[in-house]
C-alpha cells in the first residue's frame, strides 16, 4: 500500500509549548491502480491501430535490364495529367484514346470492363491485365494516389510505374490534358 505521510516533524526539545499536529495520511493506492489502467489502455489502443499504407514493390536493383515480353494487347497505359483528368489506351500509344475521370463510374469501371475483357480474349495463366501508371509534370499526388487506389480496388493483379515518353506527352498537349 503506497501512502503519503506529512507529519508536521517536532521532536525538539525545549522552546514554547505548542499543539501537536494531526498527521495526514493520503493513500495512494487507487492513484496508482488509475496510473496502470491508462498505461495499459494506451498500449492496447495503438498496438491494435492497423496502418494505413499500401504495399509497394520495388524491382531488384542487382539485375539490370531484365524484361520479360509483354503483348500489347495486355496492356494499359493510364496517363495522368491536369485538372485530375487522366487518358487511357491499350496497346500501343497510336492506338485509340480515351479521356476520363477518377471515381466509380470513370476509371475504376473502365479498369474492370479492359480486365475482363482481356482475361476473356487470352488464354492460359497469363491473362490477366497490366496497368502502367505515368504521371506527368502536370499532374498531382493526390491524382497519382487516387490511381493507384483505383487499381487496387478494380483487383488488378499486376501494375507499374513508368516514366513518361515523349509520344505520351504529345497525347496529353493535343488532348490538352497538359
Amino acid at each position: 500500500m503506497a501512502e503519503l505521510d506529512t507529519s508536521g516533524g517536532g521532536g525538539k526539545k525545549g522552546g514554547k509549548v505548542r499543539s501537536k499536529k494531526a498527521s495526514t495520511r493520503i493513500d495512494l493506492t487507487a492513484m496508482v491502480d488509475l496510473a496502470f489502467l491508462l498505461i495499459t489502455f494506451f498500449i492496447m489502443a495503438t498496438t491494435l491501430a492497423k496502418p494505413k499504407a499500401m504495399d509497394t514493390f520495388w524491382p531488384d536493383k542487382t539485375k539490370k535490364d531484365v524484361q520479360l515480353p509483354v503483348p500489347e494487347t495486355r496492356t494499359m497505359t493510364v496517363l495522368l495529367g491536369a485538372n485530375d483528368k487522366l487518358e487511357w489506351f491499350v496497346g500501343a500509344p497510336g492506338s485509340a484514346t480515351h479521356v476520363d475521370n477518377f471515381g466509380k463510374n470513370g476509371i475504376r469501371k473502365t479498369l474492370i470492363e479492359e480486365n475482363k475483357k482481356i482475361e476473356a480474349t487470352h488464354a492460359g495463366p497469363d491473362n490477366f491485365m497490366i496497368v502502367l501508371v505515368k504521371a506527368s509534370d502536370k499532374s498531382t499526388y493526390k491524382n497519382f494516389v487516387s490511381m493507384l487506389d483505383e487499381i487496387n480496388i478494380a483487383g488488378i493483379k499486376s501494375y507499374g510505374v513508368v516514366a513518361l515518353t515523349p509520344a505520351e506527352l504529345g497525347l496529353l498537349k493535343r488532348d490538352g490534358l497538359y
